[in-house]
């Protein structure tokens, strides 16, 4: 995802075979019906299993901190971008990559904590374009795994979050030691979560064409499946594809997310279709994204995917960002506080909160 403003050891085979099952309810002989049983106990239960979760740019507080924008938007559950180091080469993660916000309470935990006291949540989102490409991406930056998982743990221990994302794009996409020591992380932290009782899940955001992942999306996700990684969400960036040509947006989205179902069902081929179509997660970027006008996510194209998401059982809705649900600066492309559409404030939030349930 594009930042708006100044942004593997292993397990054994047992556990591999255990966590794979849990994801795709498979037939796994190495997996006892009691193994099953309590996977799915600590799978990650705390989020509704069709969630609306926005991201907010945590670095643009401008017009209000996480809690009062989640409710005066509707948009219960959040994704809260981003975690990144300070510097490559550490092994420390901080919100926006600043080192005055630690992983720690004193750090949107009390805005945190109340959303949680409404009955939402937060998901937490490592990366984006800018720590992508400079090498402060965790697992581009740091190189103990370990270390890696340590830090997803804190942030479990800290926020009691039930899921974390990872939005994995641009320079990120080819790093390879990178996508394995992040792969090996996930692993090693689902099996310190099933060791002590707690729930997690795990996200992919990744960049698409219309027609499905690119080749590199989908060897981070060919990569996970080797290292026993638990992906629970493949949540697809459905714009700018700087394709050159006026695009149908909402229509991109669904032919993008059949694609992806097609390559998911070549990593699990035991699974079946709406097991896989509830693997997808879709972020639209409402209004002009980047490219310009030819890329526009409109008002209609909202409820036409909202009813297209909830028919097709999908696991998430998000767009990019929360801050950009108003209709401050018509015909602007890629505003990072406003969707350059004339709307009411909120529009895109109030069409897609219903499909949390």
């Amino acid at each position: 995802m594009r930042r708006r403003s100044p942004l593997r050891a292993a397990l054994t085979a047992a556990a591999t075979a255990l966590v794979t099952a849990a994801t795709l309810g498979l037939t796994t002989t190495g997996a006892s019906a009691a193994d099953m049983a309590r996977a799915d106990h600590w799978a990650g239960a705390s989020l509704p299993p069709h969630v609306f979760a926005p991201y907010f740019e945590t670095y643009d507080t401008t017009d209000g901190g996480l809690a009062p924008l989640s409710q005066q938007s509707g948009a219960r559950d959040l994704t809260l971008a981003f975690l990144q180091t300070a510097q490559t080469g550490s092994c420390t993660a901080y919100w926006n990559g600043d080192t005055t916000e630690p992983i720690s309470a004193t750090t949107f935990g009390q805005d945190i904590a109340a959303i949680q006291a409404r009955g939402g949540n937060v998901i937490p989102s490592f990366g984006g374009y800018s720590a992508d490409t400079t090498g402060t991406e965790l697992a581009d930056s740091c190189t103990s795994v370990p270390a890696i998982a340590q830090v997803f743990e804190q942030l479990i221990t800290t926020y009691h979050v039930p899921r974390i994302d990872l939005d994995v794009e641009a320079d990120s996409l080819t790093n390879t030691a990178g996508i394995n020591r992040r792969n090996e992380a996930i692993a090693l932290t689902e099996a310190w979560a099933a060791a002590h009782h707690r729930s997690i899940q795990f996200s992919y955001t990744l960049p698409t064409f219309a027609t499905g992942l690119t080749p590199a999306g989908l060897a981070v996700l060919q990569n996970a499946v080797a290292d026993g990684a638990r992906v629970s969400v493949v949540n697809i960036m459905t714009f700018d594809y700087y394709y050159g040509t006026a695009q149908e947006m909402a229509t991109d989205s669904e032919t993008a997310a059949a694609g992806l179902v097609s390559q998911l069902q070549s990593l699990y081929p035991g699974a079946s279709p709406a097991r896989l179509w509830h693997l997808v997660g879709v972020t639209e970027m409402p209004g002009i994204d980047d490219f310009g006008p030819d890329e526009t996510f409109t008002q209609a194209d909202a409820v036409t995917v909202e009813h297209w998401a909830r028919s097709h059982g999908l696991a998430e809705l998000s767009f990019w960002a929360l801050q950009r649900d108003n209709g401050g600066c018509p015909g602007t492309k890629g505003a990072g506080s406003c969707s350059g559409l004339t709307q009411p404030a909120w529009y895109f939030s109030h069409v897609f909160e219903s499909f949390t349930r």
